[in-house]
């Protein structure tokens, strides 16, 4: 092999593996993805090796590992924690990953790793304090302060998804059961289900979030009603990220950031609730898309 060298970033999702490799200007020269084996270990480290392994036989070069994965590591224990795909839970994952690769490797959550590829040459690029968001199956986020994930204490910072719903109303409390064993956590509330959730129970059918925003632009209330909701629920919710962040620039990611109404009524929204009067949040859609993942990995490695 040569010696230029790539950052190689991974993002090991619930169905799917993916690695992308950097070049020094931060372009993607080599993207491949494969299954993700569930519920085997042995088999999802003997996958990551594969393709790290292949993707340097094919560019003739080394490279630094990032890896963006659906949990954390806890600072305690140093095992994986809070990962939905369960079979890595309690597991040395990235000790197991430098022994296989014989190099060091980074891990960091994959919501902090959609803010930190946004905050680096996405859609916040130049912003000092940048909060990303995901709104999909689940309500995650990720804060990056001056080019740098903030993971905390207990390496959950960011984790605003499992805060009760701020301002809850009467018929918002106690909330839907969550996942986490408490009720009416925001994730609850404005995850892709939740919505899609909210329009069956109004209408009787189930319909996917993207239908609903097409019949909301059609014109039909009903849609129009549950995205009203669902906005205004999102902006209480930013609102007390306002207030304790104050974040340059909150980025939107997952399923949901791709309604289109979340980009002109709610930066107003949020400032109702957040304590200022100033000028509204910077809010933006991603930049980079389903690549944010595997390109945070990658800068996970400055």
């Amino acid at each position: 092999m040569t010696s230029l060298r790539y950052r190689f970033g991974i993002d090991l999702g619930g169905t799917k593996i993916e690695i992308a490799a950097l070049d020094s200007r931060g372009s993607v020269v080599l993207r491949e993805r494969i299954p993700t084996p569930k519920h085997d270990y042995a088999a999802t480290l003997s996958s990551i090796v594969g393709l790290v392994t292949t993707a340097e036989d094919r560019l003739g070069a080394s490279g630094s590992v990032g890896i963006a994965i659906p949990g954390t590591i806890s600072s305690r224990t140093g095992l994986v924690k809070n990962a939905n795909s369960t079979w890595l839970n309690g597991r040395p994952l990235d000790a197991d990953l430098e022994a296989a690769l014989s190099r060091p490797v980074r891990l960091a959550n994959d919501a902090n790793c959609f803010a930190l590829s946004e905050a680096v040459d996405g859609a916040a690029s130049g912003a000092n304090v940048v909060f990303g968001v995901i709104l999909g199956t689940g309500v995650g986020g990720g804060l990056v302060v001056e080019g740098r994930i903030i993971m905390g204490a207990h390496s959950i910072a960011g984790e605003w998804g499992h805060n009760p719903l701020p301002g809850a109303e009467a018929d918002e409390t106690p909330g839907p059961a969550c996942y986490c064993g408490r009720r009416g956590c925001i994730e609850t509330f404005l995850s892709g289900p939740a919505l899609e959730g909210e329009y069956a129970r109004l209408c009787g059918e189930q319909r996917p979030a993207a239908d609903i925003a097409r019949r909301a632009v059609a014109g039909e209330p009903q849609a129009m009603a549950v995205l009203d909701h669902h906005q205004d629920r999102l902006a209480r919710a930013l609102g007390t990220i306002v207030n304790v962040l104050d974040p340059d620039c909150i980025v939107l990611g997952g399923g949901l950031s791709n309604l289109d109404s979340l980009y002109t009524g709610l930066a107003a929204r949020v400032m109702s609730y957040a304590f200022t009067p100033e000028t509204p949040p910077l809010i933006r859609r991603n930049h980079h898309g389903d690549s944010s993942g595997v390109r945070g990995a990658a800068w996970l490695w400055p």
